[in-house]
């Protein structure tokens, strides 16, 4: 496969701000019903050194590479009952600017509207006196953002995605909890990819599944702050260009660090992490997210 045509092809993916649906601390916990909240969210990461099948790759003009990206994140939920079953909903949109640097500068950026996230959660299983619990989530996101084919940066993939998610969390010993989520992201096609898929004209795009598991502990504090830590693994999601399949399979290993405040006007939290080991692409070398959650 032609390298370059890799590379723009890798550089098609970055608009996701998230690869996967991180958790933050205690997502898994089932929430009250007739609860609103809007959550305003802050999102600032790098990308660098690009990797195939494992190897860094050095050639020009990718010999230090640099694409930072900047994300503000609105988002509106409601929880209830369904037959005494805790469920939640939300609407989530995003606006931000994805800007290339190093020997990537001579690429243009992006700013814009993202693509709108609608998503659903339902707990089958929920036991707040053990602190016990089984959800269930299902999201859709909706390609509304800004889209242009003949740009490689977008802030809209313009395309559809799906996602199904379980999760379980328990307590381990007194104050400290565990959790564990899988999720798989479907991938609709893209029929408009020209510049990303190095193409004079416009050309599709299709990509598998994606599958992430993530894990780790969350230790309550006292009842003003808590924090979690979390390992996610991340497969799937190789890509096909027209009839040409790239052989991109995401095998990635990242952290993520959290810090949550619960206060009486709302919860702040605070959030860092990076890629531990990636095999196709451009390596996080930078994820911090802060967060303020207030009811209404």
């Amino acid at each position: 496969m032609n390298l370059t045509r890799f590379i723009a092809l890798t550089l098609l993916a970055l608009p996701t701000t998230v690869l996967a649906i991180d958790l933050q601390p205690n997502d898994i916990v089932a929430p009250l019903p007739g609860k609103s909240h809007a959550m305003i969210s802050y999102v600032n990461t790098d990308n660098s050194t690009f990797y195939r099948n494992g190897t860094a790759v050095s050639t020009r003009p990718y010999g230090s590479p640099d694409i930072g990206t900047q994300s503000a994140i609105a988002r509106v939920s409601t929880s209830y009952a369904i037959k005494d079953l805790p469920a939640i909903s939300y609407l989530q949109l995003p606006y931000g600017t994805i800007k290339p640097a190093g020997s990537l500068a001579s690429y243009p950026a992006s700013t814009g509207f993202g693509d709108i996230t609608l998503a659903t959660a339902i707990w089958p299983y929920a036991d707040r006196e053990k602190r016990k619990y089984f959800g269930l989530a299902g999201y859709l996101t909706v390609p509304t953002g800004g889209y242009n084919s003949q740009q490689v940066f977008n802030t809209s993939e313009n395309r559809y995605r799906s996602d199904i998610q379980m999760g379980y969390q328990q307590p381990i010993i007194e104050n400290l909890d565990g959790m564990i989520a899988v999720d798989t992201m479907w991938f609709g096609g893209n029929s408009q990819c020209a510049a990303a898929c190095l193409s004079a004209t416009n050309t599709s795009l299709n990509q598998k599944p994606l599958t992430t598991t993530q894990l780790g502990p969350i230790y309550k504090i006292n009842q003003n702050y808590t924090l979690g830590a979390s390992y996610f693994y991340v497969a799937g999601g190789a890509t096909t260009i027209g009839n040409t399949y790239q052989n991109n399979v995401v095998n990635t290993q990242r952290f993520l660090l959290s810090a949550l405040a619960y206060y009486p006007f709302g919860r702040i939290s605070l959030q860092y992490g990076r890629d531990m080991e990636i095999k196709n692409g451009f390596v996080e070398t930078r994820r911090l997210i802060v967060r303020y959650t207030t009811e209404f």
